[in-house]
C-alpha cells in the first residue's frame, strides 16, 4: 500500500466523495486529503465519516462529513449545496457509493431492492453529475471519476441488479464526457477486481480465504483516482480503466494453460 504523498498537488481544491466512510471511498478520501484537497466525505454513518475527516484533517487538509442517503434524490443537491458552502467550490466529483446485494437470481430477485440498486448506483451518480456540472462549466474546469467494476464490463448469474447498473455507469460515463469536453472538464471511470473491501467481504465472504492474496487494497484505487483527477490525465476523458489486479481473467489457470 502507498504511503501518504509528498506533493500537495489538490491544495485548494474541493473533493466530493460518495461512499467515503469505508472500503475504497474512505481510502480515495484519504488520498486527496493527503493530496491537500478540500474534502466533502458523504455517506450514511456519522461515525464513520466522521472518523475519516479526523484523519483527513490530521494530514493537514479541510474535510466536513456529511449524512446522506443517495435512495433519497433529494440528498443529491444537498451534497452539491453543501461542498459551496463549506468551500465555495466543487473541483472533482468521485462517484463511488454503491450497493452490493447479496446473489440472486432475477426470478427470486425483490423488486424493490433490484429498484434501489438502481438509484443509489446508477441514478444517484448520475444526479450528482448534473448537481455539480453547472459550476464546473462556469469555471471551465472539472473532473469526475465514477467507481463501476469488473462486474459492469459482463453479466454474470446472481448480481443482474449489480451488474447491470455498473455496465451503465461506464455508458454514463461515456456519455456524459462527450457533452462536456468542449468545457474543460473530464470524466472516466474506474472498474475495480476484486478489493479488499467490508461490501466485498460481505457479499462474498472471503473473510480469510486463502485467496486473499489476490484481492487489491482499497489505496491500489485511489491512487487510480487521484491520477485521473490530476492534471496529468487531461489527455483522459470518457475512457473506463480497467483496475483488476490479480483478478484479471487473462490470469486465470485455464487461460495460463491456454485452456480455453
Amino acid at each position: 500500500m502507498a504511503g501518504p504523498r509528498t506533493a500537495r498537488e489538490f491544495t485548494d481544491q474541493t473533493v466530493i466523495v460518495s461512499g467515503a466512510s469505508k472500503g475504497i471511498g474512505r481510502a480515495i478520501a484519504l488520498a486527496f486529503g493527503e493530496a491537500g484537497a478540500n474534502i466533502l466525505a458523504t455517506g450514511r454513518t456519522k461515525e464513520e465519516l466522521d472518523s475519516v475527516c479526523r484523519d483527513i484533517e490530521q494530514a493537514g487538509s479541510r474535510a466536513v462529513a456529511l449524512v446522506a442517503d443517495l435512495a433519497a434524490e433529494e440528498s443529491v443537491s444537498i451534497i452539491a449545496e453543501q461542498a459551496l458552502q463549506s468551500f465555495g467550490r466543487m473541483d472533482v466529483l468521485i462517484n463511488n457509493a454503491a450497493i452490493i446485494h447479496d446473489s440472486a437470481t432475477l426470478v427470486e430477485f425483490d423488486a424493490e431492492l433490484w429498484k434501489l440498486v438502481v438509484q443509489v448506483n446508477l441514478i444517484a451518480p448520475a444526479l450528482l453529475a448534473k448537481a455539480v456540472l453547472p459550476h464546473m462549466i462556469a469555471r471551465g474546469s472539472g473532473k469526475i471519476v465514477n467507481i463501476s467494476s469488473i462486474g459492469g464490463t459482463r453479466g454474470g448469474a446472481g448480481r443482474s441488479a449489480y451488474r447491470a447498473t455498473k455496465a451503465g455507469l461506464i455508458n454514463l460515463t461515456e456519455s456524459v464526457a462527450a457533452e462536456v469536453k468542449e468545457f474543460g472538464i473530464d470524466v472516466n471511470c474506474i472498474c475495480p477486481g476484486a478489493t479488499d473491501t467490508e461490501g466485498f467481504r460481505s457479499a462474498f465472504d472471503h473473510g480469510g480465504r486463502k485467496q486473499d492474496a489476490n484481492v487489491m487494497a482499497p489505496r491500489e484505487i485511489a491512487e487510480l483516482a487521484l491520477f485521473l483527477a490530476s492534471g496529468k490525465a487531461s489527455a483522459i476523458t470518457g475512457t473506463s480503466i480497467n483496475a483488476f489486479g490479480a483478478t484479471n481473467p487473462i490470469f486465470q489457470s485455464g487461460a495460463r494453460k491456454g485452456k480455453i
